[in-house]
């Protein structure tokens, strides 16, 4: 409370006061709500388009193992591009598995537990168990105090200097660029998405175990079709492509430098949607290829519109397109960053650290 607080309170207040300021009160909260009535229209999903983007998603990745296998008589030199290709169509693959998780693909709530577990063999993802998480992930986006799951670990730098060196060995580990793009999504494809998390409910820990019977099962048919080393040459192809992609749109969609991060009450979803989640604007083909997902800050603003309508729902108010986008350059400026400064409001990289340790020693 301010010194001027209690003497305004004591003041007389006309009734016309009250009737400006109520007024004002309204007009702040229906422009901070807007965006719920502008997302609304864009929530309704089209069996049309949600079946040509099966067609010529799931349809074109099966397409392309069928070219693959008939490559094997001619040439490695057709099937290791081919693989390559079948790479970028299971990035879009999983784009319709993310939209089934959120029950924004189709308006049938069985279709999308159907067509979610079809894309989630594909990707070897457990639907129920991927889609409790990152439901998670969508309420905590940029809560600094529930940091943790479906997301990339990020520690501050108070958070850093205070941990052990163990503990900063590691993290400098996970979030060297290798390790997160190449070697991670392989690791989180074949080993961690093959146990349930800790606190996941009886339906999630059944949809890991039934998801690891029906790979084990589809593994056995493919070797027994391609041999198992063409098989594991081709699938780790595919996955390593796939897998490095996709974990690259996941890092950028929230990972740059004025990203948004708060704590506790000072925590704002419709925020953390517009400031929290970037729009990657990508060249058309990669556009396609990712399923319209750098349009994030439309997704994260409401998770119910389809892949297919974020685009149309970011080009329909300015408010969204006050959203500055993120091109390929900028991109690559990212993978400096590391550690959230919560003093400057950004994330920084290891240089800021050393920069930290000259001033103090400079202030000894």
């Amino acid at each position: 409370m301010t010194e001027t607080q209690p003497i305004r309170s004591a003041l007389p207040v006309s009734t016309e006061d009250v009737r400006v300021e109520s007024e004002r009160a309204a007009a702040r909260s229906k422009g901070a709500n807007r965006w719920k009535a502008i997302v609304a229209r864009w929530q309704t999903p089209s069996p049309l388009r949600a079946s040509w983007q099966i067609l010529n998603s799931v349809g074109a990745y099966l397409a392309v193992w069928g070219l693959i296998y008939l490559s094997l008589a001619v040439s490695w030199w057709l099937v290791i591009p081919l693989a390559i290709l079948a790479g970028g169509l299971l990035v879009r693959v999983f784009i319709i598995f993310h939209d089934c998780g959120h029950g924004s693909f189709l308006a049938s709530r069985s279709a999308n537990a159907f067509w979610g577990s079809i894309t989630g063999l594909l990707t070897m993802t457990p639907y129920h168990h991927w889609r409790g998480e990152h439901a998670i992930h969508h309420g905590t986006t940029g809560d600094l105090d529930r940091r943790g799951i479906g997301d990339i670990w990020t520690m501050t730098v108070n958070e850093y200097i205070a941990s052990t060196r163990w503990k900063r060995l590691g993290y400098r580990l996970v979030r060297n660029p290798f390790v997160l793009f190449v070697l991670a999504p392989l690791v989180l494809l074949l080993v961690i998405q093959r146990f349930s998390r800790r606190g996941a409910d009886r339906r999630e820990r059944l949809s890991v175990y039934g998801m690891n019977l029906a790979i084990v099962v589809m593994i056995a048919g493919m070797v027994s079709i391609f041999g198992w080393l063409p098989y594991l040459i081709i699938q780790l192809t595919i996955m390593l492509v796939a897998g490095s992609a996709g974990l690259w749109l996941f890092y950028l969609q929230h990972q740059f430098e004025d990203a948004y991060w708060e704590r506790g009450d000072d925590w704002d979803y419709a925020a953390a949607a517009l400031r929290g989640s970037s729009f990657f604007k990508l060249p058309r083909v990669l556009q396609w290829f990712s399923g319209n997902i750098g349009f994030h800050h439309i997704h994260h603003l409401s998770p119910r519109i389809p892949n297919y309508h974020l685009e149309a729902c970011h080009r329909s108010d300015p408010m969204f397109q006050e959203v500055k986008p993120m091109t390929m350059l900028a991109s690559l400026r990212t993978l400096g960053l590391r550690l959230w400064d919560e003093s400057s409001k950004k994330l920084v990289g290891w240089r800021h650290l050393r920069d930290l340790k000259r001033a103090k020693r400079g202030a000894a």
